[in-house]
């Protein structure tokens, strides 16, 4: 490698530099750029090893010019190396709406061993001012290494808080008001930072926002659980990486998943998500992305509920002659059990044991009287001696086929066995049941959702609770970024592959 990855990255104060030391003249930070009035100027110091090695490099400046008014602004550059002059006068679009990438052509032969000088100066005869946003600079065979570092560096701060306002809609006099902090964190593993995000709360609020290029501030909608709808917009007060305190920063929990995506016919280990959104209203329920390189995601927060397996049931009565005994409670059809008492028992015997936080009776296809209407529920660790759980009076069923769900109160012990004692049921002389299923607490939430690459059709995404696995430091922090993309580049590759393979055999 001739020279290190080299960049310099002006959306932050004191700006992010890799293979270079800045200096400026005649510049003020401006939130998410450096703002250069006439003759204002920034140097940059790069190192270089071994010039002969680079035949040509490729210098990009993103840059723009400033409006006046509601006219074009003009604040041409002049780009030099060495003193030499690459480009003079360069008049950037002064449109004053997105930054614009300016590529350079470097000859090989105006760099030199050791430090080298890159000087962007800003026109005497300029009238509005020039926002520099960032500089890369990288040998003609390396297009797009420093650019793909400095994206990487930059995620690395991927925890954000914002001050933030709202306004009424379609009300322009309205005053903004103060609103409560945004802190979120979003982080699939591939070294991007979100463009765009929403989220929707458990209390029905939802909110969708766009972040400028450099995150130092968004504009958005916001509607609130009463429906009402309002501007929204915020400024960065904070960022930081991501570290074992981060869950710290929120009331709200950090959700972290281990993810599949869905292609080629099944289901693909994929990056772990890492998620919180933190509007100071109610905890979000689902939240959509689109990042910095195109791709787009959307999760849909829900619980799932871990079944137990039953191997055993026994029963104080059932109706054999019929085919409605106790064993039909353990199956998904439509069976049912059948005891000719209006009490009855019902012993449980686990697979293993299990804490159980909810068990769900279904009812049968007929009679309701034969309803359970009171009943008990015991666990116990040897089917002898049994410790009272929960209890229920009054219940009842709306429907046939009805499955009830019932959440134990309390902190939840493993047990071998559970006993159901129905003390009553609505009044028959039977009680009967179609179905009894236990379920353990679940660890956390899980996410249903799609992703969706810039270049490709949307597909299958999921997640389930993953463990704390918090990131640990680097040996060498300048090669990771490059070694993270060349990882996310593999993976992409062979999914891609993978599914070229599925769509050959179909043919």
């Amino acid at each position: 490698m001739s020279f290190e990855t080299t960049y310099a990255d002006f959306s932050v104060d004191p700006p992010r530099l890799s293979n270079a030391e800045a200096g400026f003249h005649g510049g003020d930070f401006a939130g998410s750029h450096v703002a250069l009035g006439a003759e204002g100027a920034v140097t940059l110091d790069f190192e270089v090893q071994d010039p002969q090695d680079i035949p040509q490099a490729t210098l990009t400046i993103t840059a723009l010019v400033s409006k006046l008014g509601s006219s074009l602004g003009y604040a041409p550059m002049t780009v030099l190396l060495q003193g030499e002059t690459l480009a003079q006068d360069l008049t950037v679009p002064g449109g004053g709406d997105l930054p614009h990438d300016n590529v350079l052509a470097v000859p090989g032969d105006l760099l030199k061993p050791g430090t080298n000088r890159l000087e962007i100066r800003s026109s005497p005869k300029a009238a509005s001012t020039l926002w520099l946003y960032r500089v890369t600079l990288d040998p003609v065979w390396e297009r797009g290494r420093s650019e793909r570092a400095r994206t990487a560096g930059a995620a690395r701060d991927s925890v954000f808080a914002y001050r933030t306002e709202l306004r009424q809609a379609h009300s322009s006099s309205a005053p903004w008001q103060s609103a409560p902090r945004l802190l979120f964190h979003l982080d699939r593993g591939e070294q991007s930072l979100p463009a765009q995000l929403g989220w929707r709360g458990e209390d029905g609020a939802e909110a969708t926002i766009g972040f400028d290029s450099g995150m130092a501030d968004f504009r958005g909608c916001y509607r609130a659980e009463d429906g009402t709808a309002y501007e929204y917009r915020g400024d960065l007060t904070d960022r930081w990486p991501f570290s074992d305190e981060t869950e710290h920063l929120s009331a709200y929990p950090l959700h972290r998943f281990c993810t599949e995506e869905g292609w080629g016919g099944g289901w693909h280990r994929s990056h772990d998500l890492r998620l919180l959104v933190d509007d100071g209203g109610a905890p979000v329920e689902g939240v959509h992305w689109r990042d910095r390189h195109g791709n787009s995601g959307s999760a849909v927060l829900h619980t799932i509920h871990r079944d137990v397996e039953v191997t055993d049931v026994d029963a104080s009565d059932e109706y054999d002659d019929r085919g409605e005994g106790a064993d039909n409670l353990l199956v998904r059809e439509r069976t049912k059990w059948l005891a000719w008492d209006d009490t009855a028992r019902l012993d449980f015997t686990l697979a293993r044991p299990a804490a159980a936080a909810s068990y769900t009776l279904t009812s049968a296809n007929d009679a309701p009287d034969r309803d359970p209407r009171d009943w008990r529920l015991h666990g116990s660790h040897d089917g002898r001696n049994w410790t009272p759980l929960d209890a229920r009076t009054g219940e009842t069923f709306a429907g046939r086929w009805e499955s009830r769900q019932f959440t134990l109160r309390g902190r939840a012990r493993a047990y071998r066995h559970y006993r159901l004692d129905i003390l009553r049921n609505a009044g028959a002389g039977q009680t009967q049941l179609a179905g009894v299923r236990f379920a353990e607490a679940p660890d956390g939430q899980s996410f249903t959702g799609y992703y969706q690459r810039h270049d490709e059709g949307p597909i299958g995404y999921r997640g389930t609770v993953a463990a704390t696995d918090l990131p640990g430091p680097s040996a060498d922090p300048g090669l990771a970024p490059e070694l993270e993309a060349a990882a996310a580049s593999l993976t992409e590759t062979s999914r891609t592959l993978a599914a070229l393979a599925v769509r050959l055999r179909r043919r």
